[in-house]
């Protein structure tokens, strides 16, 4: 009988422990429209929703191209009008339709999260990314394996181990998934000291110290550097990805992890 009883003490504080932590994660997207919300599409003034790429539909952010005549060059962004430092990020993605015909090959089944983003503000009218970390999002061509959460630097280098990374893309462990599956993503941030990816709940990827790219010009880590910005990379905008694929977003939460 007692440890009937203590069993059941134990499930109702693991329950609401649950109950507490899901009360500390915050909607950043509220499911009706883009309040809250920042676009900057490349070749367009800051804040146009050129041909409605950004939209919600049945409580889903959709980046869809319907509109477009041709992509363009026309990579798009859609920044949190907050910036953050230490947080953990958690959303649903999927992929949908195919991409603009004009967009470059690896855009196929692509799109992302960028973290630690400059100020849409700040990016130049034709910049096409910016400056950020970008979680990766990818799915199944049937051409072979194709991990989705990989690691993109447009305008920074991070380190692993105490060594400065300085490629591109930093592949992750995750697995393959078809472009009609919802993936769940996580990614805690903490400042400038360390970054985590992870896939449906289990660890895929993480990395340190994150920081700007003092020579690069086209995600302009320059331009930041030059207007007084620090190197090393501690808090930013996060922003969701539109270049050519569309792609569906939903569940977008975030909870603190600010010392208070």
């Amino acid at each position: 009988m007692k440890s009937l009883f203590v069993a059941f003490i134990t499930l109702c504080a693991s329950f609401t422990a649950t109950a507490v932590d899901e009360a500390k994660w915050i909607p950043l997207f509220n499911g009706k429209d883009l309040t809250g919300w920042t676009i900057k599409i490349a070749k367009r003034p800051l804040g146009e929703n050129f041909a409605n790429t950004f939209r919600v539909e049945d409580g889903i952010l959709k980046v869809s191209y319907d509109g477009y005549d041709k992509f363009d060059q026309q990579y798009g962004h859609l920044f949190t009008n907050n910036a953050y430092s230490h947080y953990i990020l958690r959303m649903e993605y999927r992929f949908a339709g195919k991409m603009m015909p004009d967009a470059p090959s690896y855009v196929n089944l692509n799109s992302g999260v960028m973290l630690h983003a400059q100020p849409p503000q700040s990016m130049r009218f034709d910049q096409g990314f910016p400056a950020s970390l970008e979680m990766q999002f990818l799915a199944d061509e049937g051409k072979g394996e194709r991990s989705t959460a990989n690691l993109c630097t447009p305008g920074t280098h991070v380190e692993m181990g105490g060594q400065l990374i300085t490629k591109h893309i930093v592949k992750s462990n995750a697995p393959t998934f078809p472009p009609e599956e919802w993936v769940r993503v996580e990614v805690e941030v903490r400042g400038n000291d360390e970054i985590i990816h992870r896939i449906n709940g289990l660890e895929v990827l993480r990395y340190q110290r994150p920081q700007l790219d003092p020579k690069n010009n086209n995600a302009p880590a320059t331009d930041l550097l030059e207007a007084g910005g620090n190197l090393m990379l501690s808090y930013g905008h996060i922003a969701l990805q539109a270049e050519g694929q569309p792609v569906w977003f939903r569940k977008i939460e975030l909870m603190s992890l600010e010392k208070k």
